[in-house]
């Protein structure tokens, strides 16, 4: 067998381990939220901490992880867990398992419905510091005695132990399936595999940028705080085969949680990257070696600890890839939210995010209904929300007519609207609420969201505590329109 095809042939194995840890791990998963929506992410890594395979899961979950790798690789055990944003997390709901294996690594990341803090579901719309979020796991080897201390610090810990149990299920399967290939290709020739993977992925992103111009763009948008709107500003410059990315003049970081470490910042960095330069390559964090982040400390992509960032994985980072788009070129605009809704209380715990139009193509009307960019997710189906929650759905339909105008059309947003069936707190984290989707080329913008709690709007960022019977409504953004 030639080195070309036995590479093929190793790459591809090591890629379906990636794809079954997370099949494991959905399949086993206790919460909708992970079995129903996949909030969760899988990888594998090599002894030197670099990301070598990637399953196609979460883009905010797996930028991030080379540094929960980093933050392990000189501590003492063979499997970690972390949740810390400022030590290789994203937000604290997002726990990070790593482990050894014969190679190196495997890691998963999955969003737990709730880990503590102030609000149930762990999402709440007013907090000012980290700990008000839940509770703070800094890289530490997991033990039984760290499981029980995790699940006493959730709401519902029998669906907690549940969630984390199917993610150590998922490492014992991977480091499992990976003695099975070092048995059948020899450790030597798979670890030499993986470096040329890697180098491979770099190679093929460093061509295709040494394709576009170079030169230095600058865009800039805003973020809808509590307090008031916040800019973004980044600086893209195309130098070769490198692409720098700063985030100078960005505004100081939120009294709030839409705040980002500069793991989630490069993140949405690496995926415009990937967007622009080999998308349908399999990724590896060779791919993200050509591009340089940086941003100055203390802004809202790069924050001090302790602030709040719950908000910064999911909305913040949403912004950025907008801004980093339109810094390359003039791109009609996608939905621009995750559109967070968390509803629970003592007895049950519930987390959903919603998709939206996306921006129109050159060549094409944008997709309906649906997410991409930083997230990745399903929408959890009416019969297993309805079947695991007290909660009904009431409205589940296109919002037809939301998307921008134009040669080609943005898509439609989506109307979704949920009765609470018992008494429950609800948080509602989302954006574009004031500033719309923008259009290209003279399409037109997209139609903003909206929030009504019984039929009264809400702001972007709210919560507040409901009565069994009343009606979230979330009407999602559509897509700016092209042309």
């Amino acid at each position: 067998m030639t080195m070309d095809v036995e590479l093929q042939v190793i790459g591809s194995a090591l890629r379906a381990i990636a794809e079954e840890m997370g099949a494991v791990l959905v399949r086993s998963a206790f919460s909708a939220n992970i079995k129903e929506r996949r909030d969760c992410s899988t990888a594998l890594f090599d002894e030197r901490g670099r990301m070598v395979v990637q399953a196609e899961h979460i883009p905010v979950h797996l930028g991030a992880m080379p540094d929960a790798v980093a933050a392990v690789m000189h501590l003492p055990g063979e499997l970690w867990i972390l949740n810390d944003p400022y030590t290789g997390g994203t937000h604290l709901p997002d726990v990070t398992l790593v482990s050894r294996t014969a190679l190196g690594y495997a890691v998963s990341r999955a969003h737990h419905a709730d880990v503590g803090g102030m609000e149930p579901a762990s999402l709440p719309a007013f907090s000012r510091e980290l700990y008000q979020e839940g509770l703070i796991i800094p890289p530490t080897p997991l033990t039984d005695e760290v499981l029980e201390l995790f699940v006493a610090n959730a709401r519902t810990p029998d669906e907690r132990r549940g969630d984390l149990r199917a993610q150590m299920a998922a490492h014992r399967f991977a480091a499992r399936r990976v003695d099975e290939l070092c048995e059948r290709r020899g450790r030597e020739r798979v670890a030499a595999a993986m470096d040329e993977l890697y180098a491979y992925s770099e190679r093929m992103v460093r061509a295709a940028i040494a394709r576009l111009p170079d030169g230095r763009r600058t865009a800039e948008d805003v973020v809808e705080s509590v307090t008031g709107d916040i800019r973004i500003r980044a600086t893209v410059e195309v130098d070769g085969d490198d692409i720098r990315i700063d985030f100078d003049g960005t505004g100081p970081q939120d009294e709030h949680n839409l705040n980002c470490p500069l793991s989630v910042t490069r993140s949405a960095c690496y995926f415009v990257v990937r967007c622009l330069t080999e998308p349908d390559l399999p990724a590896s964090g060779g791919a993200f070696a050509p591009v340089t982040v940086t941003a100055p400390e203390g802004c809202l992509v790069n924050a001090r600890p302790p602030a709040a960032v719950v908000a910064g994985n999911t909305e913040t980072s949403s912004r950025i890839v907008d801004v980093v788009f339109a810094a390359f070129g003039d791109y009609a605009q996608g939905q621009g939210t995750m559109n967070n809704v968390a509803l629970g209380n003592d007895r049950f715990t519930y987390y959903e995010t919603i998709g939206g139009g996306q921006g129109a193509c050159a060549d094409a009307d944008g997709p309906s209904g649906v997410h991409v960019a930083m997230s990745n997710t399903l929408i959890t189906p009416v019969e297993a929300l309805e079947l695991s929650y007290p909660l009904r759905v009431e409205r589940w339909e296109l919002r037809r007519g939301s998307g921008g105008e134009g040669a080609h059309r943005g898509g439609d947003g989506v109307v979704r609207e949920l009765r609470v069936l018992e008494d429950c707190r609800l948080s509602v984290l989302a954006e574009r609420r004031a500033h719309a989707p923008r259009g290209a080329a003279g399409g037109g913008d997209g139609a903003r969201g909206r929030t009504l709690v019984n039929g009264e709007e809400q702001p972007a960022k709210v919560t507040l505590p409901l009565r069994r019977g009343d009606v979230v409504r979330i009407e999602t953004p559509g897509g700016g329109g092209r042309g």
